[in-house]
């Protein structure tokens, strides 16, 4: 039997499937969601939340099929190499077999959480060439999708690693190139209003984000919620050229299928409550941008 109301959720420990997760519960659907630890701290706040748990993994296939069985929709997303918990060849089995699992069991709606570069022509990025062939394998099967690809993380910028512990800050684009980014909380709402309206979204696959940021609006920014000056500069030459991994990203960044290409319009009808990178940094992004400012941290800029 089918229920109509009922949301599979991968990655619901994570980001954005728990971003997903908890959009969809205060959307009221029903949401079951696979977790490796039942018993894990996040695990039991999506219980205490209202999910329901079933533990597994990616490599769980009959634990999978079960419970996909008389699921409305299935949300897909991945672990990817960059966080070194899965190799790229993991990434792309694991979010093929969901897609046909999906396709098995008659899900009559599956999202797939993509990235923003990918698209028909190779990146030359693992992590993102991975997700493509995740997305043609999804459309080979009888199987209702929509596929979105969100932009770069806002919490990605108030990770340690790129130099505000010392006082600036280091990015993808140059002070007044434009990147667009997406809040992980505004992920899940967007995905809530997918499911909600499977007939505008079905078969459709585009870029999602929150707002669009400047290398000069990054700093002004950062400036005034630090309370001093917090300089922004394009990674330099002798940082590009030592790691291929971000000299890869910043050219991608630089022909735009990195910089972002999402409708914010859309965005903001899709959620009306869409965060602007001003209005996160000074919610829920602000703990994290202080701790960036006390934190060392070396990235592994050669993924």
């Amino acid at each position: 039997m089918s229920n109509a109301n009922l949301i599979l959720v991968f990655g619901a420990t994570g980001q954005q499937g728990g971003s997903v997760a908890n959009a969809l519960l205060n959307n009221g659907w029903l949401v079951r969601v696979m977790v490796r630890n039942p018993s894990s701290p996040a695990s039991l706040a999506l219980k205490a939340a209202g999910a329901e748990l079933v533990a597994g993994t990616f490599d769980d296939i009959d634990v999978m099929r079960r419970s996909m069985v008389g699921a409305y929709g299935v949300f897909s997303v991945q672990p990817s190499s960059p966080g070194g918990t899965v190799t790229d060849n993991d990434e792309v089995r694991y979010g093929k077999t969901v897609a046909s699992l999906a396709a098995e069991c008659g899900v009559q709606h599956l999202v797939y959480s993509s990235g923003s570069a990918v698209g028909d022509k190779p990146t030359g990025v693992a992590h993102f060439d991975t997700k493509a062939e995740i997305e043609r394998h999804i459309r080979t099967l009888p199987l209702p999708a929509t596929i979105v690809r969100p932009a770069a993380f806002m919490e990605l910028l108030v990770m340690p690693g790129f130099g505000l512990d010392e006082g600036h800050f280091h990015f993808f684009m140059p002070p007044g190139g434009s990147m667009q980014v997406v809040a992980v909380e505004d992920i899940g709402k967007i995905v809530a209003a997918i499911f909600a309206q499977p007939e505008r979204f079905q078969g459709k696959t585009f870029d999602i984000a929150s707002d669009v940021v400047t290398g000069v609006r990054i700093q002004e920014l950062f400036t005034a919620a630090a309370g001093r000056l917090i300089p922004y500069a394009r990674f330099s030459d002798d940082e590009l050229a030592a790691s291929p991994f971000l000299q890869k990203l910043t050219a991608l960044v630089d022909d735009g299928r990195l910089a972002g290409n999402a409708d914010l319009a859309a965005m903001r009808e899709m959620n009306p409550h869409l965060q602007t990178f001003e209005s996160w940094l000074a919610g829920s992004g602000r703990a994290a941008f202080q701790r960036a400012l006390a934190t060392s941290a070396d990235w592994a800029y050669n993924q």
